[in-house]
């Protein structure tokens, strides 16, 4: 297998290693460690969006993205080129590791430009004018990906049916875009409660990576279970 870990927080560093580092980095290195632990042979490619944002969508790349690839110029693939390097990146993991924190309600800028490069007609979804129905189709569809969504919030209450759900815009912003393109298992764990950094704080990080390992090891039975089958068709 392949991983690809995401990394959107503004923080170098995390929590487990500096008092004002990030929760989401700490959740990410927790889940890949686990899993190298018990998987070394997998790849793992990591993409640190939150120290190196990609470049924002601008005109010129809205112009190339939707020219015919046989159709463009040296400077339209110029301005596609770290577009197509993250495009690739996502179609060669078959998990994808993405710790996204809440910026005032939503997902950082940092990872919305990662999300608006990843969108690309052609490449990871279809459009056809003519085609009857639905003109529009995911093209990363039928591929067994997985996307695991690890956030932290600063207030409480964020998960459905809580007291501020209705105002949690990264699960959503992240999870409908990636099965938009066809990558619709999806996971999440989440903490809270860090602008209280109370026991509250405490309780919801415990719990936060006891999920992490608890999602780690149900995946890594779903992987040798495949691999299991893989081996004895061969």
């Amino acid at each position: 297998m392949r991983l690809l870990r995401i990394d959107a927080s503004a923080r170098p560093e995390g929590s487990e290693r500096s008092p004002h580092g990030s929760h989401t980095r700490r959740l990410t290195e927790r889940f890949l460690r686990r899993w190298q632990a018990a998987r070394p042979q997998d790849g793992v490619t990591v993409r640190d969006v939150g120290q190196t944002p990609p470049r924002p969508v601008t005109g010129a790349w809205i112009h190339a993205a939707f020219t015919k690839p046989e159709q463009r110029t040296s400077s339209m693939q110029e301005a596609l080129a770290e577009s197509d390097a993250l495009v690739d990146e996502l179609i060669a993991a078959d998990l994808i590791v993405a710790g996204v924190p809440m910026y005032n309600f939503g997902m950082p800028a940092q990872m919305k430009a990662y999300i608006d490069n990843i969108v690309r007609v052609g490449r990871t979804f279809g459009f056809d004018r003519a085609r009857a129905g639905e003109p529009y189709w995911p093209m990363l569809e039928g591929m067994g990906k997985r996307l695991v969504l690890l956030s932290a919030r600063g207030d409480y209450g964020y998960d459905p049916g809580g007291r501020m759900a209705h105002v949690n815009h990264v699960e959503a912003g992240v999870r409908d875009v990636l099965a938009y393109l066809g990558v619709t298992d999806f996971e999440s764990v989440a903490v809270e409660y860090d602008e209280f950094r109370d026991a509250r704080f405490e309780a919801s990080m415990a719990a936060a990576e006891q999920s992490v390992d608890g999602l780690v090891d149900r995946l890594l039975a779903e992987a040798a279970s495949k691999d299991a089958v893989v081996m004895a068709a061969q």
